[in-house]
C-alpha cells in the first residue's frame, strides 16, 4: 500500500511537471511558506540566544547600558568564538553576509547550494546576532531561504534554469517576511540575486514573496519593521537638501564598503587559529559597546529613535562612524550576519543628523529630522548595494506614504550614481571580484557555456599569403571592410593576422609602399587568440574582453573557420530569448497545429516540427542540428508508452530522438522548411545558406 501511494505521488508529480507554469507556481508557494517559517523561526532563535547571552530575550539600550563592562566584552567575544568554530568546521559558506555566496551559486553553480548551509547559517548567524554581533538578520534569511529553494529544487530534479528561479524565490520570501514588504522582497531577488527582470522567473518570485509575507503576518502580526510617523515634503526647495543627502550617502556607502573589506584583509593577515579571530573581533566590538551600546545587534531600536527624532545629531554622527567600525569588526573577524540592517542603521543616523541641522536652521521650510532619517536609510542602502529600486521600495513599503517617494527617489538615485561612479563593484559583488569572479561577465558566460564554437563559426575566411603585396591586401580588405585578414601558409596553416587597425594607416601611403610592403611585413605573429571548434562560446567571450577582431578557429594549426563578435552577440540574444520567453510560448504552441510558427526576434520564429524518420535513434550532437540546419532545439515533446506526453525542456546534446517526438525549434522560416525536409545546409560568411557541401 505504501509503495502504491509513493507511485501515485510520483505520477501526480510527473503530471504537474508537464504544466510548467502551474508546477513552478506550486513549488514557489511551498518555498515561500518555508522561507516565511524560516524567517519567523530565525527571529525566535535570536530571542532565545539573547536570553542565553544577555539574560533578557528582548534587551533594550537601557538594559545593556546597565550591565557590567566585562559582560559587554565577554558576550560578543564568546559568540564570535562559537561562530568561528561553526564556520571553520561545518560550512564556510556561512561566514560573512551570505548574499554574495547566493549570487555566486546562481551564476556559477547553476543555483546549487549545499543543504547543510541552511542549518549552519541559521545557527551561526543566530549566535552572532544574539551575542551582540553588529550585523543584520536579513542577509542570513536570504541565504537560508535561497538554500531552502535550492535544496527543494535539487530534490525535485529541476533543471538549472528553473533552479536559479527557485533560489530567487527563497530570497524573496526571506526579505518579504522580515520587513513585511512583499514587493520589495520580490524586487530584491530579481535586482540583486538574479540580476535579471525576465518574465519567466518574475511570477514565481512574486508568489513566493507573498507567501512568505502571509506566514510572517500570521505569526508576528501585520505591522512594519519600524514605527514610522507620517512625513511629507514641506517645501520644494527641500529637494536640494535631499540631493545633498544623496551625495553624502554615496560617500558614506563607499567608506562602509572599503572599511568592511579592509578589516577582512586585516584579519586575514593575522596568523592565528581562525575561531580565535572571531573571539578577538567580538572583544573589540565589546569595547565600543561599553560607551555606545547602540552598535550591538541588529540596531532596530536605535533606528526607531532616529526616525522618531528622539536622538541628538552629535550622537547620530558618532554612530555613523562607529557602526561602520563595529560591522567591519564583526564580519571581518569571521562573524555571520547581513549588511542590510547595518546599512539602514548608518543611513538613519546620517539622515537624522543632517535633518536635525537642516530643521534647526530652516524650521518652516524643512521636514522634521525623522523624514531625513528615512530617506537616508534608503540612500545608504542604495549606494552600498547598487540596487536603488529595492531601496526605494523597501522604504516606501515601510511608510505606505507616497509623499516621501520623490525625496526618496532623488537621494537613492544620486547615491547610487555616485557610488557606482567611484567604485564599479557593490558591497556584494566586490566580495566575488576579490575571488576572481566578475558577476556581470559571469552571467553572460554562464548563458553561452553550452554553445560550441562550431555552432556559430563561418567557413569562408578572408585569407592572404605571406608573400602577397599591398595591392592584394587592400583589395581583400575593401571587399570585406572592417574584417580581419588571416595570413596562411602551406596546408592552410595560420601564420599570422592583419587587423583592420594595421591596414588603415598603410592605405594612406599605398602608392609609395605598394612595392615595399607585403603581408609578412605587417602581420601579427603569435599574439592573436584562437579557439577550436569544440571550445565553448564562453571562451570566446573571455577573449573578446581584450581582443576586438574576428577570432580564428584552428584544427591542428590549420585555419578552418572564423568567429565574428557580431555572431556571438546574436547568439547571446538568442539564448536570452530561449531562457526568458520560451516557457510562455510553449503553452501557446501546445494549443496550435504543428505547422503554426510564432514570430520572435529578427527573422526567427518558434515552431513545432515532428522528428523525421532518419533522426530517430540519433542524438542532437550527432545530427549537429545547430550547425547543419541553423536552428536551435528548445524543447522536445515525447509520448510515453502509456500514452502520456512528457516534455523534455532544453534537452542535452546526448538526447536521442524516438518515434513520435516533436521538437520545439527556434530559427528562420527557410531553415525550418529545410529541417522538415531533412536537408542540411552550410553557412557562408555573409550569413546566407546553401545545401551541405556547396558552401565555401
Amino acid at each position: 500500500m505504501i509503495r502504491r501511494a509513493i507511485r501515485n505521488l510520483r505520477e501526480a508529480h510527473d503530471s504537474f511537471r508537464q504544466t510548467q507554469q502551474i508546477y513552478m507556481v506550486l513549488v514557489a508557494v511551498l518555498i515561500g511558506l518555508l522561507g516565511g517559517l524560516a524567517a519567523v523561526g530565525f527571529r525566535l532563535l535570536i530571542r532565545l540566544l539573547n536570553e542565553v547571552f544577555w539574560r533578557n530575550d528582548q534587551y533594550s539600550l537601557e538594559y545593556i547600558a546597565g550591565l557590567p563592562f566585562w559582560w559587554k566584552i565577554a558576550a560578543p567575544a564568546v559568540g564570535g568564538l562559537i561562530v568561528g568554530l561553526i564556520t571553520y568546521y561545518f560550512a564556510r559558506e556561512a561566514r560573512g553576509h551570505g548574499v554574495p555566496e547566493v549570487m555566486e551559486a546562481v551564476v556559477i553553480k547553476g543555483g546549487r547550494i549545499r543543504p547543510r548551509v541552511v542549518l549552519a547559517k541559521l545557527i551561526a548567524s543566530g549566535v552572532s546576532i544574539g551575542s551582540g554581533g553588529s550585523v543584520g538578520r536579513e542577509g542570513p534569511i536570504v541565504q537560508i531561504g535561497s538554500a531552502l529553494g535550492s535544496t527543494i529544487g535539487q530534490w525535485l530534479k529541476i533543471d538549472e534554469r528553473r533552479l536559479r528561479t527557485l533560489v530567487g524565490c527563497g530570497a524573496a520570501a526571506g526579505i518579504a517576511a522580515t520587513f513585511n514588504a512583499p514587493v520589495a522582497g520580490a524586487l530584491f531577488a530579481v535586482e540583486i540575486i538574479l540580476g535579471d527582470f525576465g518574465v519567466a522567473q518574475f511570477s514565481p518570485i512574486v508568489i513566493a514573496s507573498v507567501s512568505g509575507t502571509v506566514v510572517s503576518q500570521y505569526f508576528l502580526g501585520d505591522f512594519p519593521a519600524f514605527r514610522v510617523p507620517s512625513y511629507s515634503l514641506v517645501h520644494v526647495n527641500e529637494l536640494f537638501a535631499y540631493a545633498g543627502l544623496g551625495l553624502l550617502a554615496g560617500f558614506v556607502a563607499l567608506a562602509f564598503i572599503r572599511m568592511l573589506y579592509g578589516f577582512e584583509d586585516l584579519f586575514d593577515r593575522l596568523k592565528i587559529y581562525q575561531p580565535f579571530k572571531g573571539l578577538l573581533g567580538g572583544a573589540l566590538l565589546g569595547l565600543i559597546g561599553i560607551w555606545l551600546p547602540h552598535v550591538f545587534g541588529v540596531g532596530y531600536e536605535a533606528i526607531n529613535e532616529a526616525i522618531n527624532g528622539s536622538m541628538i545629531w552629535q550622537l547620530m554622527l558618532l554612530l555613523v562612524a562607529f557602526k561602520i567600525i563595529a560591522v567591519s569588526l564583526t564580519i571581518g573577524s569571521g562573524g555571520s550576519g547581513g549588511i542590510f540592517a547595518p546599512s539602514l542603521f548608518i543611513g538613519a543616523m546620517l539622515g537624522g543628523a543632517m535633518g536635525t541641522v537642516m530643521h534647526a536652521t530652516w524650521p518652516m521650510a524643512t521636514a522634521s529630522p525623522g523624514a531625513y532619517a528615512l530617506v537616508g536609510m534608503g540612500a545608504v542602502l542604495a549606494g552600498a548595494t547598487h540596487a536603488p529600486i529595492t531601496a526605494i521600495l523597501i522604504i516606501f513599503e515601510l511608510t505606505n506614504d507616497y509623499k516621501i517617494i520623490l525625496p526618496l527617489m532623488i537621494s537613492c538615485i544620486i547615491a547610487t550614481l555616485l557610488a557606482t561612479r567611484l567604485q564599479r563593484a557593490s558591497i556584494y559583488t566586490l566580495k566575488l571580484l576579490r575571488r576572481g569572479i566578475d558577476i556581470s561577465r559571469a552571467r553572460v558566460i554562464n548563458l553561452l557555456q553550452p554553445v560550441a564554437v562550431r555552432d556559430v563559426m563561418l567557413f569562408d575566411m578572408v585569407a592572404v599569403r605571406a608573400g602577397d603585396g599591398l595591392e592584394s591586401i587592400i583589395t581583400k580588405f575593401v571587399d570585406h571592410p572592417g574584417g580581419t585578414l588571416f595570413v596562411t601558409g602551406d596546408e592552410n596553416i595560420l601564420e599570422g593576422v592583419i587587423p583592420p587597425d594595421t591596414i588603415l594607416p598603410v592605405m594612406a601611403n599605398a602608392e609609395l609602399l605598394n612595392q615595399l610592403v607585403i603581408a609578412e611585413d605587417i602581420m601579427d605573429r603569435g599574439v592573436f587568440p584562437w579557439v577550436s571548434p569544440s571550445d565553448s562560446l564562453a571562451d570566446v567571450i573571455k577573449l573578446l574582453g581584450t581582443y576586438r577582431g574576428e577570432v580564428p578557429v584552428l584544427e591542428d594549426g590549420r585555419l578552418t573557420g572564423v568567429v565574428r563578435p557580431k555572431d556571438v552577440i546574436e547568439r547571446y540574444n538568442s539564448e536570452v530569448f530561449k531562457r526568458d520567453m520560451v516557457p510562455g510560448m510553449v503553452a501557446a504552441l501546445e494549443s496550435t497545429p504543428e505547422s503554426t510558427a510564432m514570430p520572435t526576434l529578427g527573422n526567427s520564429v518558434v515552431a513545432s516540427v515532428p522528428v523525421s524518420a532518419h533522426f530517430v535513434g540519433r542524438t542532437i550532437r550527432d545530427l549537429q542540428i545547430r550547425t547543419k540546419f541553423g536552428v536551435s532545439v528548445l524543447m522536445v515533446r515525447r509520448t510515453l508508452d502509456d500514452g502520456r506526453e512528457q516534455a523534455v525542456t532544453v534537452p542535452e546534446p546526448d538526447y536521442a530522438f524516438r518515434h513520435g517526438d516533436v521538437m520545439l525549434v527556434l530559427g528562420p522560416q527557410e531553415e525550418l522548411r529545410r529541417l522538415r525536409r531533412g536537408v542540411p545546409r552550410s553557412r557562408r560568411r555573409d550569413g546566407t545558406t546553401s545545401p551541405a557541401g556547396q558552401g565555401a
